[in-house]
């Protein structure tokens, strides 16, 4: 575990609640079309930044799996999205995660983008543990156990 994550400091965003992890989003100019919407493609943006804070959150450095499993790191293999209306210019939104599934080199996630309780997207996504060689690799026992965690909270807070 990173020191970062040990103290809550660092670069994480977002917090633990229940079984979820809840980060803020502003929308900016960037993430816009000409219409100050919301680019299609930049909600991909969001979730991936939303699932390396989940893990930093939980005290996964990834840097560190990267340097000591020989260049192991989770990757995308699947992702859906289903746009269910915009989000716009100067926005506030949150990406909700969770765990849905994990298996022995793989993990599944539902990811919403929300604005207030309205769902703009809804997205789930299959990311495997891989070497630098691409060949699947085990998901780490630490990283096994945190995401345990965070399915078995039942409603609890944690900042």
């Amino acid at each position: 575990m990173s020191d970062s994550a040990r103290s809550g400091s660092g670069d994480a965003r977002g917090r633990i609640s229940g079984d979820a992890h809840l980060m803020p989003v502003r929308v900016y100019w960037e993430d816009t079309d000409a219409g100050a919407i919301v680019y299609y493609a930049n909600y991909l943006k969001f979730t991936e930044r939303a699932r390396s804070d989940m893990l930093r959150v939980l005290g996964v450095d990834q840097r560190a799996m990267m340097e000591q499993d020989s260049g192991a790191m989770f990757a995308v293999r699947d992702v859906t999205a289903s746009y269910l209306a915009p989000a716009r210019l100067d926005d506030d939104l949150v990406v909700e995660t969770r765990l849905t599934e994990m298996k022995g080199a793989t993990l599944s996630l539902s990811q919403n983008v929300m604005r207030q309780d309205e769902m703009l997207v809804q997205t789930q996504v299959r990311a495997a543990f891989i070497g630098l060689d691409g060949r699947p690799r085990r998901i780490p026992a630490l990283v096994r156990d945190r995401l345990t965690a965070l399915t078995t909270r039942g409603g609890e807070e944690k900042q």
